[in-house]
């Protein structure tokens, strides 16, 4: 496989599969801060790959920088992320087995970049973020992303990205034709257990 555009931790499948769990971390953080996920949801024929985003920020990274500077950032990570998914969907693994994990920052880039991709994917998952430009991504998106599995949760606690503003923008998707699926939980800017017990559950039902 060529050298990819960001770094990575990379974790390998217990049995041989092209199927592949790309994890997209949220601001400040690092690929290793969701290091977690992979043996919570145990699922043996899953490769992960956690992403670092490609800007310095405090001892972590981002994806894009604060309101409302974020626009160059976003389309900046797109690029890089269809870069990256590229070789990663070239020969090693198969993108319509694959799925985009996302949260806060990566949450908004499972859509931003998900949705605009040319290649569908098995399954799209954006935790505690919002949309950026709803009604632009209708107009530009990959119309055949929009029957894809879609998953959006969001905190009606999070005292970051307030919950009544990113539930107007899904509803703006979700009447432009964008099947997502919305799940609120009781919860700040995390995530809950109920949450990640939903989230396993989901991401088997589509293997």
């Amino acid at each position: 496989m060529k050298k990819l555009p960001l770094t990575h931790i990379f974790i390998t499948s217990k049995v041989p599969s092209k199927k592949l769990m790309i994890i997209l971390h949220g601001r400040g953080d690092t690929a290793a801060g969701f290091s977690f996920l992979p043996p919570y949801l145990d699922i043996d024929e899953m490769n992960y790959i956690l992403l670092d985003a490609p800007n310095d920020f405090l001892d972590g990274y981002s994806w894009y920088d604060l309101p409302p500077n974020q626009h160059a950032g976003i389309l900046h990570s797109r690029d890089i992320l269809t870069q990256t998914l590229d070789i990663l969907f070239e020969e090693q693994f198969d993108a319509g087995e694959s799925f985009l994990f996302g949260f806060s920052q990566g949450s908004l880039l499972v859509f931003e970049f998900g949705a605009r991709y040319h290649k569908v994917l098995a399954g799209y998952i954006g935790i505690s973020g919002y949309i950026y430009e709803a009604h632009t991504l209708l107009e530009e998106m990959n119309p055949e992303v929009k029957k894809a599995r879609w998953l959006c949760t969001h905190g009606r606690e999070d005292e970051l990205l307030p919950y009544d503003v990113s539930k107007a923008q899904v509803d703006i998707l979700q009447k432009g034709g964008f099947d997502v699926e919305f799940i609120p939980y009781n919860k700040s800017h995390t995530m809950a257990d109920d949450e990640l017990r939903m989230l396993e559950a989901w991401i088997k039902a589509g293997l």
